[in-house]
């Protein structure tokens, strides 16, 4: 499956049979790939398709097995970013490489090669800032900035070396949708000036918006290059998964029944120095319903999430009431014997043990059940939970009971999910729930999680992920600066209405919300 894009040259840069073994794994298996002066060209898979790999190769990070990079025609070696930069590449980063206590033009300054004057970049950040329409103040501290806005600064830090490829990695995860539309316009105004753009992402519907060419890998190899907007989100899906990824099925609740989590004025102060307060939380869960906290990095979630877990207490107990009980004060192990259960957003090291065995990091969720007695752990019944675990949720091991960290991202979530399940919890609270992982995964999580409040759990969802909280929740509320909307059914919803909440605009009066 091919897809053209006519060009009268070269291609600006051409992959050709670029791959990379470490010992027996093969990560790239004989890539081929081209982008075209000015195009928009799409990189896709799934988790350990290979797309990281590839791209630290074309961004001299590490170094070809076999293979060849041209760039406008020419054999390059490419031994390190710097040499990367100097031939005119250019890369944004999911995960933003910044200082918090500098300001955004420290920030930039110290990231540029050669002699460069606070002054000067001052003068060319507002330059960058008026041609492409990202508005930065030089002098204002990082940690004070959304997260939008500390993408500007990653972005003008490459428009500053005036890059002729940019390879921009999940550029949307942390904006709310008015910021990703503003960004799908700078990026098309630079697609206009000439500059190439590698776009990775998860979002299908933002890559059938912008890309002509899209590059599907699957286990280290090219499966397709296709045009993206002549096929569906869930036919590029499946392209990506070798199988169709099937929709998750959320028929109305047929009965909400009381109460399982009631949160009154809850407010905590800042746990660290750049931390966000939570001011007059007010949220209620019902059994037999999925309640959505939408929100951007760095709004509340996490510090929401501690404060529900009981890794943080309150300073009342009937701040927070889990299935009736007054629970503000009480820890995590007396909310779980209260019925609750939580999955918190790191799944390596906070929700798992990374250096013990699965059935071993049961114990986690399962202390109090079958799988100890008196204070000593069972380990056969340990392993029984892991295997029900491993066969319910579809994990994939590399054995029989490996250590955490030898799963994938996708596969240890499930497990981490699947162990909160498995108790039937009465409350479920999970942070980011599909965070990293690939589209079956995702779908399998969120089905589970539907599931179990139609089961007559109340489920509580925090993500950064729209598409996510439209597909499962039954009401939503937003979280912005620590305060969060209020809870409106999800039909109400629109994205426009959320990006708003999301960056503080009010509600034009009148409209209508539930409690």
């Amino acid at each position: 499956m091919n897809a053209d894009v006519s060009s009268s040259g070269p291609p600006l840069v051409e992959l050709k049979g670029i791959s990379k073994r470490y010992g027996d794994l093969l990560a790239n298996d004989g890539i081929g790939l081209s982008i075209e002066p000015g195009e928009i060209h799409a990189l896709l898979g799934e988790n350990g398709a290979g797309k990281s790999t590839l791209v630290k190769i074309l961004y001299g990070v590490i170094e070809p097995s076999a293979g060849e990079i041209r760039w406008e025609g020419r054999p390059v070696s490419i031994g390190s970013p710097v040499e990367a930069r100097a031939l005119g590449l250019g890369m944004v980063f999911q995960h933003f490489s910044l200082f918090d206590e500098l300001t955004v033009a420290e920030n930039i300054a110290v990231a540029l090669s050669g002699d460069w004057s606070l002054s000067t970049v001052r003068a060319k950040l507002g330059e960058i800032s008026r041609t492409y329409g990202l508005a930065l103040d030089a002098d204002r501290a990082v940690w004070t900035l959304s997260a939008g806005e500390r993408q500007r600064i990653e972005i003008v830090r490459c428009l500053l070396q005036k890059p002729r490829l940019l390879i921009l990695d999940e550029p949307t995860s942390v904006l709310t949708p008015q910021e990703a539309e503003h960004l799908f316009g700078t990026l098309e105004r630079l697609s206009a000036e000439g500059c190439s753009i590698l776009y990775i992402s998860h979002k299908l519907e933002e890559v059938r918006r912008l890309c002509r060419r899209a590059t599907i890998l699957r286990a280290g190899r090219v499966v397709a290059t296709i045009d993206p907007r002549a096929s569906s989100a869930r036919e590029i899906a499946a392209l990506m998964v070798g199988n169709e990824v099937g929709e998750v099925r959320t028929d109305a609740p047929q009965r909400i029944q009381g109460e399982m989590l009631r949160v009154a004025n809850l407010s905590l102060p800042p746990a660290g120095l750049h931390g966000q307060a939570l001011r007059n939380i007010d949220l209620v869960a019902r059994a037999g319903e999925v309640v959505g906290i939408a929100g951007v990095a760095g709004n509340g979630q996490s510090e929401l999430f501690a404060a529900l877990s009981g890794e943080r207490l309150a300073d009342r107990a009937d701040a927070i009431v889990i299935a009736g009980k007054p629970s503000g004060t009480l820890g995590i192990d007396a909310r779980r014997r209260l019925g609750a259960a939580f999955v918190p957003e790191e799944r390596l090291g906070h929700a798992a043990a990374p250096t013990h065995r699965l059935s071993e990091n049961t114990l986690i969720s399962h202390a109090a059940s079958e799988v100890s007695r008196s204070g000593f752990i069972l380990l056969n019944a340990a392993k029984r939970v892991a295997r029900s675990i491993v066969q319910g949720f579809d994990v994939r091991t590399p054995e029989g009971d490996p250590q955490a960290r030898k799963l994938s991202g996708g596969n240890l979530q499930k497990f981490v999910i699947g162990r909160e399940i498995i108790r039937r919890p009465k409350l479920l609270i999970v942070d980011q729930p599909t965070w990293g992982v690939d589209a079956g995964a995702a779908r399998l999580i969120r089905q589970a999680l539907v599931d179990l409040a139609r089961d007559g759990s109340a489920v509580v969802v925090v993500s950064q992920d729209l598409d996510e909280l439209f597909e499962v929740a039954d009401r939503m509320a937003v979280i912005h600066q620590g305060s969060l909307s209020p809870l409106r059914p999800i039909g109400e919803w629109t994205r426009e209405a959320v990006g708003l909440e999301m960056l503080g605009v009010a509600q034009a009066p009148g409209a209508t919300h539930a409690v």
